[in-house]
């Protein structure tokens, strides 16, 4: 627009006019006061509070007797480019999953699943079912008010005493992808 009004001769109408903008926009002053002293501040708030958000700092910023709207200091926050990056979600398992094999012999693969309950004065139980995948026999029942995980394991070990390892065992959390695999 200058270089078309200084140089070229036109008139503000004319050069507003090729560029396609009122010549209000281009005669526009902005009023907006001078926001130094907030951005500092808020950027030196936000070096010492690495995951706090706009709205964290305001509280902050509040307290230390900064009396200013939250939409400025949103707007503020963006131009500084102070936004903290959201944290990831739950990770997923990737691909298709092949289907589990169906077992061909008795001790191949145990599935363990674990049961809750309550008593009739409120106290909680858990039972532990250890089952043969292939002759559908229960192995063991283990009841107790928590199993620990080395608990578990000492069960698991006994009943390997009298019947040997297993190629696999398996949880009820199949469907959250996790397979333990057993070497004996």
């Amino acid at each position: 627009m200058n270089w078309a009004i200084e140089n070229k001769g036109y008139s503000q109408r004319q050069a507003c006019g090729l560029v396609g903008i009122d010549p209000r926009v281009y005669r526009y002053r902005s009023t907006r006061g001078d926001d130094e002293e907030l951005r500092s501040r808020l950027k030196s708030l936000a070096a010492e509070r690495r995951r706090f958000g706009y709205r964290r700092l305001h509280i902050l910023l509040r307290r230390e007797g900064v009396d200013v709207n939250w939409k400025k200091l949103y707007r503020v926050y963006r131009e500084e480019r102070l936004t903290v990056r959201k944290r990831g979600g739950r990770k997923r398992a990737l691909g298709t999953r092949a289907p589990m094999t169906i077992p061909q012999g008795p001790n191949q693969r145990w599935s363990l699943d674990f049961v809750s309950d309550t008593l009739v004065d409120g106290r909680r139980f858990r039972i532990l079912c250890v089952i043969d995948d292939y002759s559908r026999e229960c192995l063991a029942v283990v009841v107790d008010n928590s199993l620990s995980g080395q608990r578990v394991a000492r069960e698991l070990d006994a009943i390997a005493e009298h019947r040997g390892y297993p190629c696999m065992v398996v949880s009820d959390t199949v469907r959250d992808g996790l397979i333990w695999g057993i070497n004996p």
